[in-house]
């Protein structure tokens, strides 16, 4: 059965979506002119065996050039203390973040970030308005007694106690 979906409003399945807790990402990578990043919450594991996770980023965002020029992408998850910080990679300047990163395995990462995956890019995939960048990782650390920071219909929070 063939069924058009062109009735569905790009807004609604945004405001849809946003019902879903997700956790909340710094995806970074470095190139020849230094590091990028932004916040995103489009981040998935993929496969354990082996070891991969994908990432999605809208076609117009600068990042997705830097990435396929750089062939590889930082994941770090952000703990529920970072609320300025993913504020400050999602385009809102924070002078107390003018120098976000530490190198972890040549590429930018969050430092004190709940968990942050290093990955080499295995495939990258089109799909509508999105790219797909699924990762072979290559380093994992992780912070166990973090907590993670949430977005949840346009607001952030956290686990409840």
């Amino acid at each position: 059965m063939n069924v058009r979906f062109d009735h569905i409003d790009p807004r609604e399945l945004r405001d849809a979506c946003g019902a879903f807790a997700t956790g909340v990402t710094v995806i970074s990578t470095r190139t020849a002119d230094g590091d990028h990043g932004m916040t995103a919450n489009a981040f998935m594991s993929v496969s354990l065996d082996p070891p991969m996770i994908a990432i999605s980023l809208d076609r117009k965002c600068r990042l997705l050039d830097k990435v396929r020029a750089s062939g590889r992408y930082a994941v770090s998850i952000l703990s529920d203390e970072m609320e300025k910080l993913a504020m400050h990679f999602a385009g809102r300047f924070d002078p107390d973040h003018a120098d976000p990163f530490v190198e972890t395995d040549g590429m930018p990462v969050v430092p004190g970030a709940a968990s942050v995956f290093v990955c080499d890019v295995a495939q990258d995939v089109e799909a509508g308005d999105h790219v797909l960048f699924i990762g072979q990782v290559t380093r994992l650390e992780r912070a166990t007694e973090a907590r993670p920071l949430l977005f949840h219909g346009g607001k952030f929070g956290g686990l409840a106690d």
